[in-house]
């Protein structure tokens, strides 16, 4: 009988506290450890999961050498790569939230880290887990769409998930919203890679209240003229959707995909609270027994491949090449001019530095 895996999960929030039951509900999984600044939710999620470990130190999850596995879903995300590396130096596999790290440097380095350890290093873009994401990425494999022309999608959020979003670390919608359509975007389109960006921020509420744009919206060439378009904002206003709205089309010589994931298909209106919208969050909720959202089967996906020895679906060095692109954006919308890729730590360097003189 194979052995089960201890995994342990960092930060047990919104997005950890579904990766801890996912595992707890794993057959993969002997031994469950959690570590939580958060008393209170801490033990909340110990008694969900019936944790065998809970700590408020997350380096005793790293220093433990029964735990093989770890995901990161702390915040604020400036503790992604300590922790990351870390664990990472530590010899565990490592699931790591989006953003993968600030700079290009620090995710080199957890690149490198992994690659000279063998170790399973993924990064949490959980769309791709999504059935209709999954769809149009079928229908571009096996040639129904013919060659992909261009890619269009539209994601946006409600204000108050912006608000929370933005008040933990200053990072632009490219960065924090279109990261997920951009990755899906480029596993869609591998091997071709992005070599131009263009990016504008539209301004709105959001500039007095947080000093962040509305909207941003990027448009991307491939090497081979493939175009992508993605708009993504965080301005929405209560009521509709609860969380999250996305729209996309996918274009090619053969065929087209139109794909609406803007949760208008469950409508639920009550006397006391009026017309909400349910199942609309970006990585799900669980509905009983049942898990409406990407996140459960990516998280099963990460143990799975631990577990058996499998590749890790979202590989980290094209994860690396969508934080070139948001990154490259942000500089777009700051010169209001176009910029070329790839890329490295040292031309981004040269670039912030001639945008500061």
């Amino acid at each position: 009988m194979m052995k089960g895996l201890v995994v342990g999960v960092i930060g047990t929030g919104w997005c950890g506290g579904i990766r801890a039951v996912a595992a707890a509900r794993s057959a993969l999984v002997d031994e469950l450890h959690l570590a939580e600044i958060d008393t209170d939710r801490l033990a909340e999620v110990a008694g969900l999961t019936g944790a065998d470990v809970a700590t408020t130190d997350w380096e005793e999850l790293v220093a433990d050498d029964r735990v093989g596995a770890i995901m990161v879903s702390a915040t604020p995300e400036t503790l992604h790569h300590p922790m990351a590396k870390a664990a990472l130096e530590a010899g565990k596999h490592v699931l790591l939230e989006k953003p993968m790290a600030l700079t290009l440097e620090e995710a080199d380095e957890l690149i490198a880290l992994a690659e000279a350890r063998n170790l399973k290093f993924t990064i949490g873009y959980s769309q791709r887990f999504n059935a209709k994401q999954s769809l149009i990425k079928r229908a571009i494999d096996d040639g129904t769409l013919g060659t992909v022309t261009s890619i269009l999608i539209s994601r946006h959020i409600t204000r108050s998930l912006g608000a929370k979003i933005s008040s933990r670390t200053r990072l632009s919608p490219a960065a924090m919203e279109a990261t997920h359509d951009l990755d899906f975007a480029f596993w869609c389109l591998s091997p071709r890679r992005p070599v131009r960006v263009y990016s504008q921020n539209a301004w709105g509420v959001r500039r007095q209240t947080h000093g962040s744009p509305d909207t941003q919206y990027l448009l991307v060439t491939m090497d081979d003229g493939t175009v992508v378009t993605v708009g993504a904002g965080m301005s929405l206003p209560p009521g509709y959707p609860n969380q999250s709205t996305t729209w996309m089309e996918v274009l090619g010589t053969d065929g087209a995909v139109l794909a609406d994931a803007s949760h208008r298909d469950i409508v639920l209106n009550t006397v006391a609270d009026g017309v909400h919208f349910p199942l609309s969050t970006m990585p799900g909720e669980y509905v009983g027994a049942t898990y409406a959202g990407p996140m459960e089967r990516e998280t099963t996906h990460f143990l799975e491949a631990v577990a058996h020895d499998r590749p890790v679906m979202v590989d980290p060095r094209l994860a690396r090449t969508t934080m070139e692109v948001y990154l490259a954006a942000d500089l777009s919308a700051e010169r209001g001019e176009a910029v070329g890729l790839p890329l490295t730590p040292e031309s981004y360097a040269m670039a912030l530095k001639a945008g500061q003189s």
